[in-house]
């Protein structure tokens, strides 16, 4: 299906504040941005939280948050059902642990992608460790719905790692770069690893698709269009500025576009940060209390007794905001006993090539 000659290519803008409005099947996305100092002995910030409302601390005082940590920033032991996250780390890093005895540490471009499914309990941490700072923490994180048929699945994660997650570098005449960093879907040719094998992103005519887009001033990228007529594509513009089919969409931005037409994007004279989500909608009914996304109520009500009978396995580590210690690398350690340690596999990988 394809729009009559001349129609708009972006239909609708919305604001960006902390927790970004998204479309079916994403449920929303949050860009945390937190410039943390030096840390402590404990992987907290050195000096006084004196202040913060601890506990609950999303107050950017300084330019960071501790969220729900008390000593280290972050996100300890919390329960999902019924749907999944993306987590793309930028910067920093993230230390994960959860209810089936599995924890990972990863950052600096990689993506952990989890589905909850019939539930499990898990935190994210964010260890400041270098003892002289700054310890900057930068990520992404998208909830992104379960169909009714995949929601009581077994809890599943995977890791992408940066060096698995591929990268196209547009360079125009005169050199200006364009970088598209594919999480999921296709784009150019380029495919990154599965996501879980029960995600609606799973589903080939789901069309799902996640990009990021770093453009230097005055450079261009055009997304083709997608490839089912339902599909939604939002473009969110958290840094700079672009110009979208001729259209100025400005920083702090959500556009929604229409996906049955290409996008031509030009960044803006400060340069440009895009984030896009595509997908088909689900289109089922969305019931969702928190941490917890069914159908129905009364799948909601099941869930919370579920959780307060099983604990959805239990908690197996010692504190609700564990962290694995300042000179462990990034690795993910599986349910199953799988061990995953990306530094020494590309170390190992590439000594062939060096000999």
């Amino acid at each position: 299906m394809t729009q009559p000659s001349g129609s708009p290519l972006v239909l609708q803008r919305v604001p960006l504040g902390f927790q970004w409005a998204t479309a079916d099947p994403f449920l929303f996305c949050v860009h945390h941005l937190d410039l943390y100092p030096a840390g402590n002995a404990q992987f907290g910030p050195q000096g006084s939280l004196a202040g913060r409302s601890i506990g609950n601390d999303f107050e950017p005082r300084d330019g960071w948050r501790m969220y729900h940590g008390s000593t280290v920033p972050g996100f300890p032991e919390h329960p999902h059902r019924g749907f999944e996250t993306i987590t793309f780390a930028r910067k920093g890093y993230i230390d994960h642990s959860d209810s089936l005895g599995a924890s990972a540490r990863f950052g600096r471009g990689d993506v952990q992608w989890m589905t909850a499914g019939s539930g499990v309990v898990h935190c994210e941490m964010f260890p400041l460790l270098s003892p002289d700072g700054p310890n900057t923490v930068e990520l992404f994180q998208i909830w992104m719905n379960l169909p009714a048929d995949d929601k009581m699945v077994d809890p599943y994660f995977t890791m992408l790692w940066s060096e698995q997650i591929p990268r196209h570098v547009h360079l125009d005449d005169v050199g200006r770069e364009a970088v598209v960093t594919v999480i999921a879907g296709r784009y150019e040719g380029l495919t990154p690893p599965a996501p879980p094998p029960a995600s609606w992103a799973s589903r080939p005519e789901a069309d799902v698709s996640i990009l990021h887009l770093a453009l230097q001033p005055g450079a261009m990228v055009t997304l083709q269009p997608a490839e089912g007529a339902e599909t939604m594509r939002v473009l969110y513009v958290f840094e700079g500025s672009v110009m979208a089919g001729g259209e100025d969409v400005a920083t702090s931005t959500g556009a929604v576009v229409d996906a049955s037409q290409p996008a031509p994007l030009v960044a803006g004279p400060e340069g440009a940060e895009v984030l896009m989500l595509q997908a088909r909608p689900i289109g089922e009914p969305v019931a969702q209390y928190g941490p917890f996304v069914m159908n129905t109520e009364a799948e909601i009500q099941q869930a919370f007794a579920d959780y307060r009978r099983t604990g959805f396995g239990g908690w197996p580590w010692n504190t609700p905001d564990p962290v694995h210690g300042r000179d462990v690398g990034r690795f993910a350690h599986h349910a199953d006993g799988r061990e995953e340690h990306p530094d020494v596999a590309a170390s190992v990988d590439a000594s062939p090539a060096e000999s």
